[in-house]
Formats: C-alpha cells, sequence, structure tokens
C-alpha cells in the first residue's frame, strides 16, 4: 500500500449508509464528511442481512456515499471496518476484499476510494445463483421490504 493509498475515503453501499444499522455503530464521531456518490462498472447483490458489491463492466451504478474519516480517527477505523467486512488481506476465507475503485460524485467529479467487494469465491456464487438488487440501492431495497 503507498502512502496515497494509506488516507483514501471509503465508499459505502450497504449497512454503513446513513440510517442503516451500522452506521452510527461504526462511523459516528469518526466521519469528517458524507457525499453521496455512485460506483460504475459493478453490480449489487442481496447477501444475508447485507450486500454484496460485485464487479461488472456493464454493470451499474451502485449507490452510496463516500465518507472521509477525521485524521485521528483514520487507522482504527480502517482496522474496525476490515473486521467487519471480514476483510484480511490475502486471507481466501474473506467475504470481502478491500479495493481501490474510482467513485463519481453527484456533481460529475471523481474520487478514489476503498470498496469492500465481495471476495472471488463470494462473487463467483453470487454471479452463478446470487439476486441482483435493481437499481443498485440498497437503502431503496431495505425500504421496500
Amino acid at each position: 500500500m503507498t502512502s496515497a493509498d494509506a488516507r483514501l475515503p471509503f465508499f459505502v453501499y450497504g449497512t454503513l449508509r446513513p440510517g442503516e444499522p451500522n452506521h452510527d455503530a461504526c462511523l459516528r464521531g469518526r466521519v469528517a464528511a458524507e457525499v453521496p456518490a455512485r460506483l460504475a462498472g459493478a453490480l449489487l447483490y442481496e447477501g444475508p442481512g447485507y450486500p454484496y458489491v460485485v464487479k461488472d463492466p456493464g454493470g451499474g451504478p451502485v449507490r452510496g456515499e463516500l465518507i472521509t474519516a477525521m485524521p485521528s480517527a483514520y487507522e482504527r477505523l480502517l482496522a474496525d471496518l476490515d473486521v467487519l467486512e471480514v476483510y484480511t488481506p490475502g486471507d481466501p476465507r474473506n467475504l470481502y476484499e478491500r479495493v481501490r475503485r474510482e467513485v463519481t460524485l453527484l456533481d460529475g467529479a471523481t474520487a478514489r476510494a476503498w470498496v469492500y467487494v465481495a471476495a472471488p469465491r463470494v462473487a463467483a456464487r453470487l454471479r452463478a445463483s446470487g439476486t441482483v438488487i435493481g437499481g443498485g440501492d440498497w437503502a431503496s431495497f431495505r425500504a421496500r421490504r
């Protein structure tokens, strides 16, 4: 990881979004900014109470927020989010992988961000038999249930 990567904001699209259960539990008091953003080239899949993003060149956009951590909270937040997302670098049992992706803000500007995407074995299962969340918006999907 380069030093520029070390402080990337996070693109959140599921239970970490405002109004969702992990937002306050994980982000309260640790965030400097939250702005709506979109992730192209991906599909959103239904999971067991939380969604997964899976890379798909023709897919998207997935709707979410770009979260900028307060500098003093960044390292602890990164570690806590890795635990929440069941991500350990190089572990084949991961549910998610933390990857760098470009996201687009509502004004058309782009930003590089950390995104937790489905780990390869999970992504393969979802592509084979998963349920895509139409519109790429977890909050709207949950509101309809």
